[in-house]
């Protein structure tokens, strides 16, 4: 049986891992999460731990660099479908994504080697999808900065507007699995997913996406009011395409 929680309000792509995220109308959905999500991510050379990528939690910067699509330049390549042609730099070159120009200008900032690597299977922290619900962000940033939400502060991959509006709502579908689609749709032809656990958050919803600021408050009200947990992660369990204003349910 399902039963309706919401319905989709944005679906976000992010394909260089902490680099800003582009906004989608529809996503396709594959094994590996929304198709070009974080594929690309710099690699700190020489590091031979398990996480050597660079994060906005080491560099706050990365965030304002912009992945483009210029379509004049979009690869036929499958391979190559869905990512980036060009990053714009905060200081506004745009440059290709495996030039020396725009490896140099990431590791004049944050003083170290990187390389960009590229990843079929993307490159998580802990799954490939991550949800959150409308009344979570606004419950957040109105206690912590009192203004409306800011999404991108989270980097979710898909944000619902659940029908209870209750904060940390998301919490409660752990070890369930979300269906996506209209009351008609056939469930089992539907994209699917397993809501694995709950997000734990970092620092970088403290960073302003637009200035790369730190406002401390953000990760100190997410600890307070839910245990430093805000949204789901989620694993695919059936394939398919997501669309904005598609309804959410709950599989019980």
């Amino acid at each position: 049986m399902k039963h309706e929680i919401g319905v989709i309000t944005a679906l976000n792509r992010y394909p260089v891992k902490s680099m800003a995220g582009e906004a989608l109308e529809t996503a396709e959905l594959g094994w590996q999460g929304i198709r070009g999500d974080r594929r690309l991510a710099f690699r700190k050379v020489g590091d031979t731990s398990g996480f050597p990528w660079l994060t906005a939690s080491k560099l706050p910067e990365l965030l304002l660099f912009h992945p483009l699509r210029k379509t004049e330049n979009i690869s036929p390549a499958p391979a190559m479908m869905n990512l980036p042609t060009h990053i714009r730099t905060p200081d506004g070159y745009e440059l290709e994504p495996y030039s020396d120009a725009l490896r140099e200008d990431v590791s004049r900032r944050c003083k170290i080697d990187v390389e960009l690597t590229h990843l079929k299977h993307g490159i998580f922290d802990e799954s490939p999808i991550s949800l959150i619900s409308t009344a979570t962000m606004n419950a957040i940033t109105m206690n912590a900065i009192g203004s409306a939400l800011d999404a991108r502060r989270f980097r979710p991959n898909i944000v619902i507007e659940t029908t209870s509006n209750r904060p940390f709502a998301e919490d409660e579908y752990v070890g369930k699995s979300l269906v996506f689609g209209d009351a008609e749709s056939n469930v089992e032809d539907s994209a699917r997913l397993h809501v694995a656990l709950l997000d734990e958050r970092c620092m970088m919803v403290n960073l302003d996406p637009d200035t790369a600021e730190s406002h401390p408050a953000m990760m100190k009200t997410v600890v307070n009011l839910n245990n430093n947990n805000a949204g789901v992660y989620c694993n695919v369990l059936r394939t398919g395409t997501l669309a904005l204003g598609q309804k959410v349910y709950v599989l019980t």
